[in-house]
């Protein structure tokens, strides 16, 4: 035993060894930098390379992609409020109000930080649990899989804002979206209106996306300005580091949260940050000034603890019994068998060697990867100083890009639309998009568990000693958020009662109202069709969404009638952008303004083909909108086009073709 431990250490030591994990964290750089492709496009880009090679090189490569990914996703997600990957959507919350402020650095230094720490923390309890593991692991079955759902469901009442009754009905949006397409028990084709596109479901990158990512841009290029007005970013550095040293116990617990989660196959990377920042917001006491949502930083250092500790604990189900815990882990399994190592019981036995020099060679990754960011970071923050209108093109280009890699079809950039204009609409009138993204990303596999559970065990399920113990610490968690929900200062008109004289209250509530009633009747004509669509379906067929549908169905009236009656708990006062999202300030452009020009991109993309729009966007964009010179103009264009084909020539995507293309034969890369 001993003799294969120091082996293992002598290999992941080794200049060689060394060099191809480096290999691994320089392209899971790239990858992580590139918002929405994450590591499942990363791995599988790295696959084809693996043939020939020898596995303890290949395992390196394998390992460092996958262990620097979580981290290096961070820089969108601070920098731009684009989600790097479905991992560091909740970074977003907090990180993204500190780059406004002007401490992006201090953002990026404490989550860098607090990613090292998460990885590291991983990679040692995967140490210890890689002989023990193997029992807890099966103790969890499909019961105890649907109580973690919940538990991660119970994290809306923490998301909701000031009103649990609308983060609820958000959450519930996202539940029936996620639930599009074939049923889990029967494939029936659900909300599908006979769209192929649709009956498979719509992709969580374009959802992450488009929830997110759409609604900052347009909020930015409406007021007109850079991400941060500070001139001066290096300030922070250190005091990112001393946050995570003085909230060193949120790092561990966080870490621990990551560790288990991860180890649970299907939860893993898509919700693991959400538990984490759940609990970072219920554990905060009002004395300690918590400010979430607007700049905390202790939202940055939950979700970055956690999410780079699930990748450790991710690899105890994949090594021990071939069970990816996540799609990363799924392609990474691939990899394994692709260089002749099988996943199972011989990992701890025959092969143990190779377990531990995966072990450690993902901790040493981890080492690598922070600090190469953090040696990036000071001049990748400069890129909040650059006026938006200049930056924003880029980022549509690259946004548009990654969304058409899920499925490769046009489809997917109508979708990017339509969730984008619902985040839109959402981020205006105060209804919290995470909880509608964490109702989204649980929407299959809490169908699932719940059909395998009733199947296996009937509804005696409920009686299990696991699922009476998750059942607890879920009611114990809706307790913190309902104990920790802060005081509402709005009176029932929208007005700011410390503010705000009478006679502009009736004025605000009648233009703030108005719209808002519009999309609750929108909402609860969308869980009305829900309802009906169900119902023409089998029972394990529609008994999930009926169900869903028919009690969203009670909360979305609660809300439209506590709007109709002028009563909303957490009116929007647009006076407040912080608070309400967007400012209605007259010098602002127009909301739906930048929606039609995203609009106008994704029609040209089905006219012409991706490269010749986004060539046509970037110089009209630019010539009207950013007023740049036409050298300037087409200079930045013919760079951008330049970088969209060398990125997709070398990591083999394609690009989305239009009506030209089918057409006219054109010459590459146009074609």
């Amino acid at each position: 035993m001993l003799d294969t431990l120091i082996t293992s250490l002598l290999t992941v030591l080794s200049l060689h060894h060394i060099l191809y994990l480096a290999g691994g964290v320089f392209l899971g750089l790239l990858i992580g930098i590139f918002p929405g492709l994450g590591g499942i496009a990363g791995l599988s880009l790295l696959l084809p390379f693996l043939y020939g090679m020898d596995p303890i090189s290949a395992l390196a490569m394998l390992v460092g992609l996958v262990a620097v990914i979580p981290t290096s996703d961070t820089f969108t997600s601070v920098l731009m409020g684009i989600p790097g990957s479905s991992a560091s959507q909740a970074t977003v919350l907090d990180g993204f109000p500190m780059a406004k402020q002007g401490h992006a650095a201090r953002a990026l230094a404490a989550a860098f930080t607090a990613s090292l720490f998460g990885g590291l923390f991983g990679a040692l309890m995967l140490t210890v649990f890689v002989l023990i593991a193997r029992p807890l692991i099966l103790a969890f079955g499909s019961a105890e899989l649907f109580m973690l759902t919940l538990l991660g469901l119970s994290m809306v009442g923490v998301l909701a804002g000031n009103s649990l009754v609308k983060g609820i009905s958000a959450c519930g949006i996202g539940l029936l979206l996620g639930s599009l397409g074939a049923a889990p028990a029967t494939g029936e084709y659900r909300m599908s209106f006979d769209n192929t596109y649709l009956m498979d479901g719509i992709p969580l990158v374009v959802v992450g996306l488009g929830i997110f990512a759409i609604p900052e841009i347009i909020d930015l290029l409406r007021q007109n300005r850079a991400i941060a007005e500070a001139s001066e970013l290096g300030s922070g550095w250190v005091d990112g580091f001393k946050d995570v040293i003085k909230h060193k116990w949120l790092s561990i617990r966080c870490a621990i949260l990551g560790t288990l989660v991860g180890a649970l196959p299907g939860l893993g990377g898509s919700v693991v940050d959400w538990i984490a920042y759940g609990h970072a917001v219920q554990t905060t006491k009002a004395k300690d000034n918590p400010q979430f949502g607007k700049g905390d930083v202790r939202g940055v250092i939950a979700p970055e603890s956690a999410n780079n500790a699930k990748e450790g604990g991710g690899l105890i189900p994949t090594l021990l019994f071939g069970i990816p815990g996540s799609g990363s882990m799924a392609v990474f399994l691939g990899g394994m068998v692709l260089i002749g190592l099988e996943p199972g019981p011989a990992m701890v036995g025959a092969e143990l060697g190779t377990t531990y020099t995966i072990v450690w060679s993902l901790a040493l990754a981890n080492v690598i990867g922070a600090g190469s960011c953090l040696l990036l970071s000071k001049w990748v923050a400069r890129l909040t100083l650059i006026p938006y209108a200049l930056m924003a093109p880029f980022m549509l280009m690259v946004i548009c890009f990654a969304a058409f890699q899920a499925t490769r079809s046009l489809g997917d950039l109508v979708a990017l639309l339509a969730i984008g204009v619902l985040g839109v609409v959402m981020k205006r009138f105060d209804w919290p998009r995470p909880a509608f993204l964490i109702g989204f990303v649980l929407a299959g596999g809490m169908e699932t568990y719940l059909y395998q559970a009733v199947q296996f065990d009937g509804w005696s399920f409920l009686t299990k000693p696991g699922v009476l113990i998750i059942a607890a610490i879920t009611v114990a968690s809706i307790y913190f958020a309902v104990r920790t929900k802060p005081a509402d200062k709005t009176d029932d008109t929208g007005a700011n009662t410390e503010t705000e004289t009478a006679p502009e209250a009736p004025r605000r509530r009648a233009s703030n109202l108005r719209p808002q009633i519009i999309f609750a009747i929108a909402v609860v004509g969308l869980f009305g069709y829900g309802l009906y669509d169900a119902l023409q379906h089998s029972f394990l067929g529609g008994v999930f969404t009926a169900g869903l549908c028919a009690f969203m169905l009670v909360m979305s009236l609660i809300v439209l009638v506590k709007l109709l009656r002028g009563r909303l708990e957490d009116p929007v006062n647009f006076d407040n952008e912080v608070e309400a999202g967007y400012s209605t300030d007259s010098s602002i452009t127009s909301l739906p303004h930048y929606v039609y020009w995203l609009t106008g991109l994704i029609l040209g993309c089905y006219l012409f083909g991706y490269l010749i729009a986004i060539g046509l966007f970037f110089i009209i964009f630019l010539l009207l909108k950013a007023r740049t010179s036409m050298i300037k103009t087409l200079s930045l264009t013919g760079a951008a086009l330049a970088f969209l084909v060398v990125l997709s020539h070398l990591m083999v995507l394609d690009m989305p073709r239009g009506l030209l293309q089918e057409m006219v034969q054109l010459p590459w890369p146009l074609s």
